[in-house]
This record gives structure tokens, C-alpha cells and sequence, in this order.
């Protein structure tokens, strides 16, 4: 009796390209990584590659993308959950984050990617859409958790989110650059601080 094989998905193909790019960019860095060296690490051919991206470039932008996205609907899940902004910011703290996409385990390799992409004007519009979705998503949280615990923001909540989440970049670059005096929890420490100023309640 034959065996049936079963052929990868795209996405599976996908994740499996993701993955393999991640390793070969911090291995030969972005600009020295070729099509064929990310196809190989994958097990695929560069036919393979070619049937899902067509280019190099096209695949970072997918990857980011893919980050973006997954962040989203994690925070998304966490804010469904938790109701008002103490419980969200506890959960966001103890978040299990070893399941995370490439670039969730690797802020230095997410930040390559962002400069990497953000060098060429052209490409920059799709940098801004994730850019302008992550402060979406904050401005979503802002709003979700001062309405639960019956307040209102000073700032426009548009404007919060947008600085909420400048720190929040902000801090892991820092983290990254200096870690020594960057403490892990620097970011939450400072929405702490910034807490009264915006008018939102940790209750």
C-alpha cells in the first residue's frame, strides 16, 4: 500500500521561508542574504521561493507584515480578556512570548529589517501601514480601557497612542543599544508615570 504525501501548505511554506530567512539574515546579515542560501535553509528550492515571493524585498515586507499582524491579534485577544488597563498591562507583562513569530524573538533582526526596508523611499508606504495599524492598536487599548473603567483621556487618544507607542520603540531600542541601564520593564514604568497625566485609570 502507498504512502500518501501531503504537500505543504502555503502557508506552511511560508512560515518555513520566515523562519529560514530569519536565521540566514542574522547569520549573513540582510544585504549579504541570498535567495538561494533562504530557500536552501528552508528545504525548498528557489523555485520555491519564487512561487511565493518575488524577491527578496517582497519577502521582508511579508514578514513584517506577518509580525505586525500577529502582535495585533495577540494584544487583540489580551484586551477581549482583560478589561480594564491594570489586568491588560499584567497580562501583557506575563505574556508568553517563546511562541512568537522570528521577529518577535529577535527586536535587533526586527529593527534590521524596518531600516533595511525603510532605506528605499518606494517601500516606505508599506512600513507607514504597519506603522499607522500599531497605533491603531493602541489607541483601540487607550479608548477600550478608559471607557471599562468609566474615565476619559485628556489627550486625544489618537495623539496618546501615537506617543505611547514612540516610547514603546523607543525603550527597546534603548533596551538593545544599553541594556545595562535600560531595565526590561522601562516601558511599562513609564506608562505608569505617564498614567495621571493622560487621565487614564489603572483600576
Amino acid at each position: 500500500m502507498s504512502r500518501v504525501r501531503t504537500r505543504p501548505t502555503r502557508d506552511d511554506t511560508r512560515e518555513k521561508l520566515f523562519e529560514a530567512a530569519a536565521r540566514v539574515f542574522e547569520e549573513q546579515g540582510i544585504g549579504g542574504a541570498s535567495i538561494e542560501a533562504i530557500a536552501a535553509a528552508a528545504g525548498f528550492t528557489r523555485g520555491a521561493f519564487y512561487s511565493n515571493f518575488k524577491s527578496k524585498d517582497e519577502l521582508i515586507i511579508a514578514m513584517l507584515e506577518d509580525h505586525v499582524e500577529q502582535s495585533i491579534g495577540r494584544i487583540r485577544d489580551l484586551l477581549d480578556r482583560h478589561k480594564s488597563l491594570a489586568d491588560f498591562i499584567d497580562a501583557l507583562k506575563s505574556m508568553n512570548r517563546s511562541a512568537q513569530d522570528p521577529l518577535g524573538r529577535s527586536p535587533l533582526l526586527h529593527m534590521e529589517m524596518i531600516l533595511f526596508v525603510a532605506r528605499a523611499e518606494k517601500r516606505r508606504p508599506e512600513l507607514a501601514k504597519r506603522l499607522r495599524a500599531r497605533r491603531k492598536l493602541v489607541t483601540d487599548i487607550i479608548e477600550t480601557t478608559a471607557r471599562n473603567s468609566g474615565r476619559t483621556t485628556i489627550l486625544n487618544p489618537a495623539w496618546a497612542g501615537a506617543l505611547v507607542l514612540a516610547l514603546e520603540d523607543g525603550f527597546r531600542l534603548h533596551r538593545l543599544i544599553d541594556p545595562e541601564t535600560t531595565p526590561p520593564d522601562s516601558f511599562f514604568r513609564a506608562i505608569g508615570d505617564l498614567q495621571r497625566t493622560m487621565g487614564i485609570s489603572s483600576a
